[in-house]
């Protein structure tokens, strides 16, 4: 569909790299937040991945009990980076509940807020794995990946075609670096010159190595870069630092 115009390191760190908040990708400049999403300043839209809305109450019903707050401080946080940014446009990378029925069991205050956020601006539900269904009770456009500008948005990374550049999500980006004789760990932003990976959205995902397999042929490790997401910055660092 076109249309045009978490852990988090627990000491401080010197990047290795000067710092640098903007990631250029297909000549487009996007703008990495600290919760994780992505301002594309040239199309007043804002990229969220991953929330997985419902986790808690997901992983309860299998027996795992956690505390049932995630949904309330997923969607706060969301509130937050939307006013931050003030964007006319939402898109979400898929996964956005944890399973298709998890749109059922929110809160109904929650799932007011949510409605509210979705009226307000244009919004895009792009599907994922976990809900390969669209929200039925909330506005907006529904595909399985979307073209913004040069870029083709979609949940999980695929192979690229010819002069394809893509944002995706799906695999949680985290990354290490020893910093004074510590391992500093956290989410993270993983890019190369055509694909871009972003970090989970939701307050209870995780993060995945990006020495990971499911990683293994989708970057060109010389080219590529990790933002690591700090309590109150970004720091870039190459592929080569991280351990």
């Amino acid at each position: 569909m076109p249309f045009s115009p978490k852990p988090k390191p627990n000491l401080p760190l010197r990047p290795a790299v000067l710092l640098d908040t903007v990631i250029s990708l297909g000549g487009v400049e996007l703008r990495p937040d600290l919760s994780g999403a992505l301002y594309v300043p040239d199309l007043a839209a804002l990229i969220i991945s991953d929330l997985h809305l419902e986790q808690g109450t997901s992983l309860a019903r299998r027996g795992i009990s956690v505390p049932p707050f995630d949904t309330g401080i997923t969607i706060g946080l969301l509130e937050s980076v939307i006013n931050r940014w003030a964007p006319q446009r939402l898109i979400f990378l898929g996964d956005s509940f944890h399973d298709d029925d998890g749109e059922r069991r929110i809160e109904a205050a929650l799932m007011q807020r949510l409605k509210k956020i979705a009226v307000a601006h244009e919004c895009f539900w792009i599907c994922g794995n976990h809900d390969p269904s669209p929200p039925r009770h909330l506005a907006g456009h529904s595909a399985d990946h979307i073209l913004l500008g040069p870029l083709t948005l979609r949940h999980a990374p695929q192979r690229l075609r010819k002069a394809e550049i893509e944002i995706a999500g799906h695999l949680h980006p985290g990354c290490a670096v020893a910093q004074r004789g510590r391992r500093v760990s956290g989410k993270c932003f993983i890019a190369d010159e055509r694909r871009l990976i972003m970090p989970a959205f939701g307050a209870y995902t995780g993060a995945l190595s990006v020495f990971a397999q499911p990683y293994e042929r989708l970057f060109k490790r010389e080219e590529t870069r990790a933002w690591m997401i700090g309590q109150e910055r970004l720091y870039k660092f190459p592929f080569a630092r991280l351990c």
